[in-house]
């Protein structure tokens, strides 16, 4: 399975696919305005912003999965992460990330890339998943990894 035909919804509920980024250098995260972990929005805007005429982009899929820590509405997501962390990166619908109702992108990520100890299951808000320009899933980072700590392998990637 590639990660460019998988169907996601976008913010206003139209069906699209990973395709628009075929070529790029992916930054995937599972977001959440309402963690503790929120702040890292600006990180990564910051990532998307400095790298994105490169060949780069992060794409954030927010999810209440964790603590019920996310908005319930789409749009109501966007504007929250617009206006409270001046997020301008593509942001999809919601999705679950863990179990029988993971999103397949989700479930295609955490399958390529494990986290501790081999584990699948993506642990907590901010899970972010490093994608190079020919769609393989490269490399997972914990939520508390400062997107700042990944730009070095960003940049790499890139060249």
């Amino acid at each position: 399975m590639s990660i460019y035909n998988i169907e996601v919804d976008a913010v206003n509920g139209e069906k699209k696919t990973l395709e628009p980024y075929k070529g790029q250098v992916l930054l995937i995260v599972n977001t959440a305005t309402k963690c503790g972990l929120a702040p890292q929005f600006k990180g990564l805007q910051k990532l998307h912003d400095t790298y994105h005429d490169k060949g780069f982009s992060v794409l954030g899929f927010p999810s209440g999965q964790f603590l019920n820590q996310e908005l319930e509405g789409n749009e109501e997501i966007a504007e929250a992460c617009e206006l409270n962390f001046g997020v301008s990166f593509p942001l999809y619908g919601k999705v679950d990330v863990n179990g029988k109702t993971a999103h397949p992108l989700f479930d295609h990520l955490s399958s390529n890339a494990r986290g501790v100890l081999g584990s699948k299951a993506i642990k907590w808000n901010f899970t972010k998943f490093l994608v190079d320009r020919d769609g393989r899933v490269l490399k997972r980072f914990a939520p508390n990894d400062a997107p700042e700590k990944i730009e070095s392998e960003i940049a790499a990637l890139l060249g």
